[in-house]
């Protein structure tokens, strides 16, 4: 997959991009929110990995602007802020999952693929045929 990381934290980032790369994802990382933006503009991405806390703007605005415009790119929330009316509010403005600091990085993972099964759910069941092949 392609992914786009939004995360400040200098050592986070670094530990997420190399185990998501190990992964076999094609990770960008940003750092902060008007970084996010010109990456979506520029390239096409399967999903989005967002903190909330960035130093130019929070996250759950970039994610209400991104729902406004009817961009339907899966975003998985990764943040410190593990209230349950954090997790709430930001599942109902369009957070696809949300998951709180510090999470394991095998179950990041595994919600990833959730959300690429969920994207494309015929993509599991496609069987590909070329002469005697299956």
């Amino acid at each position: 997959m392609k992914l786009l990381l939004v995360e400040d934290d200098p050592d986070l980032g670094a530990a997420l991009r190399d185990a998501l790369a190990q992964d076999g994802h094609e990770v960008t990382w940003q750092r902060d929110g008007q970084a996010f933006e010109a990456t979506l503009l520029a390239h096409r991405v399967d999903a989005v990995l967002l903190d909330l806390t960035l130093p130019d703007t929070d996250g759950e605005r970039l994610l209400r602007e991104l729902r406004r415009r009817r961009d339907g790119t899966p975003v998985i929330v990764i943040s410190a802020r593990g209230q349950r009316s954090d997790r709430i509010d930001l599942l109902d403005l369009g957070a696809d999952d949300y998951l709180v600091k510090p999470f394991d990085v095998d179950e990041l993972a595994a919600r990833l693929r959730a959300v690429a099964r969920r994207a494309n759910p015929s993509a599991e069941h496609t069987v590909l045929e070329h002469g005697a092949l299956r």
